[in-house]
């Protein structure tokens, strides 16, 4: 059907778009982000968002391929790593790293900088939770005592990666936009 057919009014130009939108084959859009991963130091994965389809057996393998990559690298090496057919960015904060993997096209210091601020995001929102903000050292290695919040909230981590990140897409920075819907959320929950 075309937008010129006498039976039917013209859609609204923000409409036509959307519709066209819809209409794209999804199967032609390449997704930039393809996944998201949080693994402590050693090895174990505390989170992981994909955003592509995946076999269980072939995240499994990835995910071994990723840590086997990213961990052993020194603070002195780049953040960047090219693995088969997309490319790894990574950061280090405190006993986590977070690690994605993006394909060709995408901007690798634009996703180093998702990265640093999905961490001030679960930092701000955490510390809105938990006042405490107590580090330790345990054999030389600092532990933050919200890294322990955030793995017992994974629920709420994945609400803010979904704020931040849609379909592939970097969908929202600003953090207070990002924290509006849990914040609501948490309001809904006390009262």
């Amino acid at each position: 059907m075309s937008f010129s057919d006498a039976s039917e009014p013209p859609l609204p130009f923000c409409l036509q778009n959307m519709a066209a939108a819809l209409r794209y084959n999804s199967e032609e859009v390449t997704k930039m982000i393809k996944f998201l991963l949080l693994v402590n130091k050693q090895g174990q994965i505390r989170l992981s968002k994909y955003y592509e389809p995946l076999e269980i057996h072939k995240r499994t393998l990835l995910e071994t391929d990723v840590i086997k990559n990213c961990l052993p690298r020194t603070k002195d090496q780049c953040s960047f790593v090219e693995y088969k057919d997309f490319k790894l960015v990574y950061r280090q904060y405190a006993a986590l790293f977070v690690v994605i993997g993006i394909d060709d096209a995408e901007n690798e210091l634009a996703v180093y900088e998702l990265i640093h601020n999905f961490v001030e995001v679960l930092d701000k929102y955490f510390s809105r939770v938990c006042e405490l903000d107590v580090s330790f050292c345990e054999n030389f290695h600092f532990l933050n005592i919200r890294i322990i919040q955030i793995m017992f909230n994974l629920d709420k981590v994945h609400i803010i990666l979904d704020e931040m990140i849609l379909n592939g897409r970097i969908v929202e920075t600003n953090k207070s936009r990002i924290l509006a819907p849990l914040l609501a959320l948490d309001k809904m929950t006390e009262s």
